[in-house]
């Protein structure tokens, strides 16, 4: 019918997408998950100050503004912080329409655009570092106390390189700008390698936020702290991602 609008597509439409759903390993040792939260929870791909061996976290309410003109991008977005908030049992995340009360914005610009946000958010001489150290096609990054408790993210996401590229990078960043932000390439399974593109969330990634956001990992937790309280939360992270991904026994 005339003025129907098709619906802005979902990542299991995406065929490139729906292939890497159907291939994903689903079933992972107790050290190949407490390999990936480690390596990704601390440290920093790319930092500017401050200390970066210490949990990084938000210890409130998430709250997420688009702020942009593409509306199917938005609705996009919606569904993404939706599947996210599904899928990590102790993490209150939304999408608001203020941006008054966003602690995540999330900037969306063309392409050409994308060098001239990161100036206007970074300033000119750390985004050339950026530019030259990462040539990211979006971006992502937090503001911490002294608690190393997180209070505002900033995301910048590109919306006319197609679906696929849209979906992982908002995936990534988004977990991303929640805190595990370390990026590495000697984890095979996770977004948070530069090697590895996914467009979904997957359940290796599932396991990395479950464990940061369980109430007994608080920011601030050094390596030794987490090792501590780890295998008590990483039994109950797996019957929770068991449950939500109708994972066999």
């Amino acid at each position: 019918m005339p003025g129907l609008v098709a619906p802005p597509a979902w990542p299991g439409e995406n065929p490139s997408i729906a292939a890497r759903q159907r291939n994903e390993k689903k079933a992972f040792t107790d050290s190949e998950i407490i390999e990936g939260f480690m390596k990704t929870a601390f440290g920093a791909e790319y930092h500017l100050a401050g200390r970066v061996d210490r949990i990084r976290k938000y210890d409130s309410p998430i709250r997420v503004f688009a702020d942009g003109t593409r509306a199917d991008r938005k609705a996009q977005l919606g569904k993404i912080v939706g599947d996210i908030a599904a899928k990590v049992q102790h993490l209150d995340i939304a999408m608001t329409e203020s941006s008054e009360i966003a602690n995540v914005r999330v900037k969306l610009v063309r392409d050409r655009d994308l060098y001239r946000t990161i100036t206007t958010f970074y300033g000119s001489e750390r985004a050339k570092e950026i530019r030259s150290s990462l040539d990211p096609q979006c971006l992502s990054g937090f503001r911490k106390n002294d608690n190393f408790e997180i209070e505002h993210s900033d995301v910048i996401l590109t919306v006319d390189n197609g679906d696929f590229v849209f979906f992982d990078c908002a995936y990534e960043e988004l977990l991303q700008s929640l805190g595990p932000i370390n990026d590495t390439s000697s984890v095979p399974w996770t977004m948070f390698n530069d090697n590895v593109s996914m467009g979904y969330f997957d359940v290796y990634d599932q396991y990395i936020l479950n464990l940061l956001y369980d109430p007994r990992i608080k920011a601030g937790m050094t390596v030794q702290d987490v090792k501590a309280v780890l295998p008590d939360v990483l039994a109950d992270v797996r019957a929770w991602v068991k449950k939500v991904n109708n994972l066999p026994e």
